[in-house]
């Protein structure tokens, strides 16, 4: 089984959140079929979290979701914008959401 394109994804998971009442907004475009997916959460307390695509050897053979790993957990936004930026750098290509959501549960699944 092949994963969704990335846009088609990204599309999915902003209008969940907007129809859920949480502001969530596509700040990067990134390669429409095979882009990574980073997620900027701003916790709306001064605080934002960063969460990007899991290794490819966490996921099982079966499972054809994205899956991703809590790279900053509640940090500073400053610091969650330079990562993204040092991303970006390295790779053009990817997309990145921001979330504005004063929760933890984003609706993805996490690698522990």
């Amino acid at each position: 089984m092949s994963l969704l394109r990335s846009d088609i994804w990204c599309s999915v998971f902003i209008r969940r959140h907007n129809d859920l009442g949480h502001m969530c907004v596509v700040s990067r475009r990134g390669d429409p079929i095979a882009g990574q997916v980073f997620i900027e959460v701003d916790h709306l307390d001064g605080t934002a979290s960063l969460y990007t695509p899991a290794p490819m050897i966490s996921r099982t053979n079966e499972d054809a979701s994205l899956m991703f790993q809590s790279r900053l957990n509640r940090s500073e936004s400053a610091k969650v914008r330079d990562r993204i930026a040092r991303e970006i750098n390295f790779d053009p290509d990817l997309w990145v959401l921001n979330l504005d959501l004063r929760g933890d549960d984003i609706g993805i699944d996490i690698v522990k």
